[in-house]
């Protein structure tokens, strides 16, 4: 017999696909439409500012990253080698313009950082993913290890793991290994674990994001689902106020 929190989990997938769940724009729809062509143009879109985005609304972000790409006189800054010849006061001119940086400081060096360390060691995003051969774990490795220091906020569990989805959402990385993506425990996924019943409402306030992560992987595995293949269900389920029911 079926584990009823799995049927639950293919009742989330389906409402999500047929769009039963409510509003389900994800912040990072709001982006220029790049073409196929414009693979390091992508990678660059979607990494950089996702390394500002620590307690601050999603849309409120990626609206700003929009704006700050289509205005001619800040798009730079999602051309590493651009940053690299930068001084900082440039660069958070640029970056507070259209409030992508928040932060005068922290924000603008972290994006230096990651810029440098792109351009420095692999020259472009694009030569980061082919150097992993598209494998994700390879990609963890380089990110949360080898070269950690190099990617402030990016290489943390949560953000890593959401961004990796980001890319083969938005930048067509076709990442092997991809179930080893974990699902990212915020707010409302660690609502959603307790709603479902795969934590329980007191575990949902001494367990680590890690452990969260770890119950959804021993769920799902041997059931045809990726962790992170529910994030985006659990998180409009949660958003849009549970609207969806499972009943």
């Amino acid at each position: 017999m079926e584990d009823p929190i799995i049927n639950n989990c293919y009742k989330l997938l389906a409402a999500y696909k047929t769009g039963e769940l409510g509003q389900t724009t994800m912040p990072e729809d709001t982006n220029p439409g790049f073409s196929k062509k414009q693979t390091e143009e992508r990678l660059c879109y979607f990494s950089l500012p996702m390394a500002l985005n620590y307690q601050r609304d999603s849309y409120t972000l990626w609206k700003n990253a929009l704006k700050t790409y289509e205005d001619t006189e800040t798009r730079d800054v999602f051309c590493v080698q651009a940053v690299s010849k930068m001084t900082e006061q440039e660069v958070r001119g640029k970056l507070q313009k259209h409030k992508l940086a928040l932060q005068p400081n922290k924000h603008i060096q972290t994006w230096i950082r990651i810029s440098s360390t792109i351009d420095v060691e692999w020259g472009s995003f694009s030569q980061l993913i082919q150097s992993t051969s598209n494998d994700f774990l390879q990609l963890k490795h380089l990110l949360q290890h080898r070269h950690k220091k190099g990617f402030p906020y990016l290489s943390g569990p949560k953000i890593f793991n959401y961004w990796s989805f980001i890319l083969s959402s938005y930048c067509d990385v076709n990442f092997s290994n991809k179930e080893f993506i974990e699902i990212a425990p915020d707010t409302h996924i660690t609502k959603c674990s307790v709603k479902l019943g795969v934590i329980t409402e007191d575990g949902a306030g001494v367990l680590s994001r890690d452990e969260i992560s770890e119950r959804w992987r021993e769920l799902l595995d041997g059931h045809g689902i990726t962790p992170i293949e529910m994030h985006a269900p659990l998180w409009f389920w949660s958003k849009n106020g549970f609207i969806y029911s499972l009943q």
